[in-house]
């Protein structure tokens, strides 16, 4: 914002046409000086402290990640339950108790029946594309190892860029894919630390088939959060939240009843049982809840570079829960991709899909509204100096046509 306002003032300087007019815009200058100071101060502080609220909840989404991981490795290794649609539906039912009974109290456009009249079929793909992801990275570790999946669920990040940049118009920088490179760099020390540690867990009866789901996975995540980011930032959360629980709930129901009836009732239901699926719902439910919020202050993008880290607290977990080894390179991998991170978000991307029309609305990034800001300030500034000088050159033609009445007398 500093670079825009020497602009102004160089703009001010250049509109001298005498000397009237430069003294005119020294004292202007020196008049606004302490306001230009401020401006170049406090939206540097609000736009950190915006920056630091988005790292935070980043990672609160990354930590209620991990807790389903965590609830989910102890439901799998201590009592050898594999019941992947079971937890998912439990997420969504609990998604459409909450939010698609809101629409339903809802009224005008945005009443649940306004809104299936006209977009049901997209939902029911978004849902459908949503509970197939689910599924098919929990799939994945029944035919891979766990480091294929960290290195190919990476593959979001690119798969996002690209449907950003055709539907949604996002426009990256070099910055950005330098952020990115970091980020996975990071990713790949982790991966490193786990192969020195001896813990590329997972199966490996069919690794091409393990490590297909992994990207089939990815690619409809992407799709999703493309989805999710364009729905918040121009409609409503609510509305993204009640359609995603409405059709996950009827998808999911018929998927378990088709795919997991056996394994349901073979369940030996315990208090622990209980709890760890309640735990998984809580932590599962939390993150679909709060995704759509860090979104809307930044992007899908930005989102999924902050849950890069998830993986990482699963293993600090796993050092007390499951005595895995510990390796200083999972310090390094977490220090690089928050680097990686914050570099992503100090620089706006350019979003004009997405330009909010209503306060319900959201910015593609905190900068890109701090850098509208500062350009209309400076659009203002102009505006008020080329008023003033307008009212001086009026002034000085008075005078002069003054000048000339008292010559003519005189003579």
């Amino acid at each position: 914002m500093r670079n825009v306002n020497i602009k102004c003032i160089q703009l001010l300087l250049l509109n001298k046409t005498n000397n009237v007019y430069f003294k005119h815009n020294i004292c202007y200058i020196q008049r606004i000086k302490p306001l230009i100071n401020w401006c170049t101060v406090i939206p540097a502080n609000v736009y950190r402290r915006q920056l630091f609220k988005t790292l935070l909840m980043g990672q609160g989404l990354s930590a209620l990640i991990c807790g389903t991981a965590v609830t989910s490795q102890y439901l799998a290794t201590v009592y050898y339950l594999n019941t992947p649609m079971l937890q998912s539906f439990i997420n969504y039912i609990l998604l459409g108790i909450t939010y698609t009974t809101a629409l339903i109290f809802r009224r005008g456009d945005g009443n649940i029946l306004q809104i299936l009249k006209t977009k049901w079929w997209k939902y029911l793909l978004l849902g459908l594309t949503d509970v197939e992801a689910n599924y098919a990275v929990v799939k994945a570790y029944q035919y891979t190892t766990l480091t294929s999946i960290q290195l190919l669920d990476c593959f979001i990040i690119p798969v996002l860029m690209i449907l950003s940049w055709f539907f949604l118009k996002t426009r990256y920088r070099i910055i950005h894919y330098v952020a990115v490179c970091i980020c996975l760099a990071g990713v790949g020390a982790m991966v490193g630390a786990d192969i020195l540690a001896g813990q590329d867990q997972g199966s490996s009866s069919d690794i091409l088939l393990g490590d297909g789901l992994v990207l089939v996975s990815a690619t409809l995540y992407a799709i999703s959060n493309v989805c999710q980011e364009y729905t918040v930032k121009n409609l409503s959360r609510v509305e993204f939240l009640g359609m995603v629980g409405l059709f996950g709930s009827i998808i999911s129901a018929i998927q378990l009843g088709i795919l997991e009836h056996n394994e349901v009732s073979r369940i030996q239901w315990t208090w622990e049982i209980a709890l760890m699926l309640a735990g998984y719902a809580v932590c599962m439910y939390g993150f679909y809840s709060f995704m759509p919020v860090v979104i809307k202050m930044s992007s899908a993008t930005a989102v999924n570079l902050s849950l890069l880290t998830g993986d990482l607290f699963s293993l600090f977990c796993g050092l007390f829960l499951f005595q895995y080894a510990f390796s200083g390179l999972y310090i390094v991998s977490l220090v690089v991709i928050l680097v990686g991170f914050i570099m992503f978000n100090t620089v706006p991307t350019l979003n004009p899909a997405l330009a909010p029309s209503s306060d319900e609305e959201g910015w593609d990034n905190h900068a890109a509204e701090f850098d509208n800001d500062s350009t209309q300030g400076c659009v203002d500034e102009i505006t008020c100096a080329q008023a003033e000088q307008d009212q001086i050159k009026s002034q000085v033609n008075e005078r002069q046509s003054a000048c000339v009445v008292i010559n003519s007398v005189q003579m």
